[in-house]
């Protein structure tokens, strides 16, 4: 069976990049089940053949107009599909699809008619949306963090950069590696418009933003890098729990250590 990869190697790492990430993600438990959704924008990796490439599907409406993404493409996990087998098998568990003319529907293209996630209107809204404000952004990434999700149960942690200053404290590292931290959106229906809506306004100033309760949705240049952020803030949450499991509360970097590496590094402040 031929596959749009064939020929592409370009493209084919795209794919592969998913299939790692997806990997990890099931490793680290954070991808239960079917849990999670990727899509990355591979438009730059299409050429005329693909263009041509007719439907293997129905046109499908998004039920929205997306004008930013008119004629780009998307590799996707399919919906009800799991993480682990998007690892093993990505060109079975995902699907390319293209945006058609008018940017309210989309067509699957290749390999199989694996209907996309479920999410998939939310996360169009999303790339719509960074597309529009002209940042380089290809990937969205949804996940289940354990220790993060843990931490979203508590009132204390959802008020404005409160659990994002306690993150950057732990580690060095979370603050160089997530510079912009960690949006919060409280409790939305997962899949809702109000729950897409609510990422998007996080996303003027963070790439990652934390779902209470749910899980988080990380932006990237590719998907490797959204997956980067949330794993760093994923430890740096581990390193608290830890800390709290071992009977005493952190200290965390102080703020003058703090501001040193900010400034070392030329970090945002």
């Amino acid at each position: 069976m031929t596959s749009i990869l064939d020929g592409r190697p370009a493209l084919a790492r795209e794919v592969e990049k998913v299939a790692e990430v997806a990997g990890y993600l099931w490793q680290k438990g954070w991808a239960e089940r079917n849990g999670g959704n990727i899509t990355v924008n591979v438009t730059e990796y299409v050429d005329d053949e693909i263009r041509r490439m007719p439907a293997i599907g129905d046109r499908v409406e998004l039920g929205c107009v997306l004008p930013n993404l008119e004629g780009c493409y998307f590799f996707c996990k399919g919906t009800n599909k799991r993480m682990r087998d998007l690892a093993r098998r990505p060109m079975e568990n995902g699907s390319f699809i293209r945006i058609v003319d008018g940017g309210d529907a989309y067509e699957i293209i290749a390999d199989a008619p694996v209907k996309p996630t479920s999410e998939l209107p939310s996360h169009l809204a999303m790339h719509n949306y960074l597309l529009g404000k002209g940042l380089d952004y290809k990937a969205a990434l949804h996940t289940h963090p354990i220790e993060l999700v843990a931490m979203s149960h508590t009132s204390k942690f959802l008020e404005k950069d409160v659990l994002t200053d306690l993150l950057w404290s732990m580690i060095p590292e979370t603050k160089a590696f997530c510079p912009r931290g960690l949006g919060i959106v409280p409790y939305r229906l997962p899949g809702s418009q109000e729950l897409a809506d609510a990422t998007i306004e996080q996303l003027d100033e963070y790439d990652v933003v934390l779902w209470e309760k749910h899980g988080v949705c990380a932006v990237g240049c590719d998907i490797m890098e959204a997956f980067d952020q949330v794993d760093v803030l994923s430890k740096s949450a581990q390193i608290y729990i830890n800390a709290k499991c071992m009977g005493y509360e952190p200290d965390g970097m102080s703020k003058e250590q703090m501001r040193e590496m900010t400034l070392a590094f030329d970090l945002p402040k």
